[in-house]
């Protein structure tokens, strides 16, 4: 592929090796606001900013559902989600996603599952030498959304260190990958067993609860999900929460090099706390970039887009754009005290509409969930030994190093919490 230029060699090998840094480091090299690469072969263009946001969650020019490879869907999202689905049947069933994750209601319900769950947790922390923030918090948060979700647990441990397992193996060759699979293996076959004993009566849903759904909904075409597709977006429901692990293990990284910080978090100040999640999402790395397929031959701010090209959106590189960030590798809250971020600004997670794109529809979870187990961390007690706290860039996806090793927890003096949404 060369469109008028020498042909570019495939960045495959600069992809694993520099990971989120590899298109804002192609990004750097020139002055055009559309990067061209070639990613395993394929032709690929990577865009980033709020115009290239909703020219990329535009389903006239960019369709998911074929470019998503077989390795993430075995890992991460699952044969049959709705992630690959486009046009009316992802509308149909992405419904069923905000119903259930969206709303007052539905966000509190989860919140206080799962601040409840760290409130059981935190005394057996002060009980043992030390604790890792990045296993316990995946501990709680599986807690939390299962019991929320209607799910029964009996192996919260195991159920944890799958659903981590998905999301830690999703984006790279090798041993991560290969356990993914095998998580995602005993996991859909565990709710499969459960969709069917529901529908059989032989095991119970409460009532509005996600498994209920889950288990009642009916597609496009009038028919309910077969129960593998059902496991697979329970899983979508209850993964994604897991996941809030990384953020959580990011704040308790941003505390330990920020004290400041810490003081005015450990307030009871819910506007602070989300501007905290904010500024977590928008500084540390989740997600790198997502893909899609250009539907037609399309044109980018006069670049041509073959019909068929990857078109990646450089959501890393978004989020630390010094033309949308002033500093923008600083951390710093004050930037979103008093000013909620902008829908295709801060994109974290995706971008675009939740409702009619691919945004992820639990997005307001997430900022909920840091915006109060972030305040609970800062007002515990806990000393922080030496260890390796770096975060590698050219790991996907990221986490720090050494899960973040706490010692001597001490529960603190309770202070009133509040439920942001």
């Amino acid at each position: 592929m060369h469109l008028g230029s020498a042909p570019i060699a495939d960045s495959s090998l600069a992809l694993l090796a520099k990971g989120y840094a590899w298109l804002p480091d192609r990004r750097a090299r020139t002055a055009r606001s559309l990067v061209r690469a070639r990613v395993m072969g394929r032709h690929t263009v990577a865009l980033r900013g709020p115009e290239a946001v909703r020219f990329f969650y535009d389903e006239r020019h960019v369709a998911r559902r074929t470019a998503l490879p077989g390795p993430v869907l075995s890992t991460l999202f699952g044969h049959g989600a709705v992630h690959t689905l486009d046009g009316a049947e992802h509308r149909t069933r992405k419904a069923m996603f905000l119903d259930l994750l969206t709303g007052r209601e539905a966000v509190t319900g989860v919140v206080e599952s799962v601040g409840a769950a760290w409130d059981e947790a935190v005394p057996t922390w002060c009980a043992r030498p030390s604790v890792v923030l990045f296993d316990e918090a995946s501990r709680v948060l599986t807690r939390g959304v299962c019991r929320w979700a209607g799910i029964p647990v009996d192996d919260v441990d195991g159920v944890a260190r799958d659903l981590v397992a998905m999301v830690d193996g999703f984006a790279t060759p090798g041993p991560r990958h290969w356990r993914a699979r095998r998580a995602r293996s005993r996991s859909e076959a565990w709710l499969c067993r459960l969709v069917e004993d529901v529908r059989a009566g032989t095991a119970g849903a409460p009532e509005g609860s996600a498994l209920d759904v889950v288990v009642r909904h009916r597609d496009a075409d009038g028919r309910p999900l077969d129960p593998h597709t059902a496991a697979v977006e329970l899983l979508n429901v209850i993964r994604p929460t897991a996941a809030v692990a990384w953020f959580v293990t990011y704040a308790g990284h941003a505390l330990h090099h920020r004290p400041e910080v810490r003081e005015r978090l450990a307030r009871d100040d819910p506007a602070y706390a989300v501007a905290f999640a904010h500024e977590l999402r928008r500084f540390y790395p989740f997600a790198p970039f997502v893909g899609g397929r250009a539907t037609t031959d399309l044109e980018w701010e006069g670049e041509p887009i073959p019909a068929g090209t990857l078109i990646l959106l450089d959501l890393f590189g978004q989020n630390h754009d010094p033309d949308l960030w002033s500093d923008p590798y600083t951390f710093d809250p004050e930037r979103f005290v008093g000013r909620a971020p902008r829908r295709d600004e801060l994109v974290p997670q995706g971008g675009g509409d939740p409702a009619a794109g691919h945004r992820c529809p639990g997005e307001d979870i997430t900022v909920a969930l840091l915006s109060v187990l972030a305040p609970r961390l800062a007002r515990l007690e806990y000393r922080v030994p030496g260890q390796d706290l770096r975060i590698p860039l050219n790991r996907l996806p990221s986490r720090v190093r050494s899960g973040l090793v706490l010692e001597a927890v001490r529960a603190p003096v309770p202070a009133p919490d509040a439920v942001p949404v």
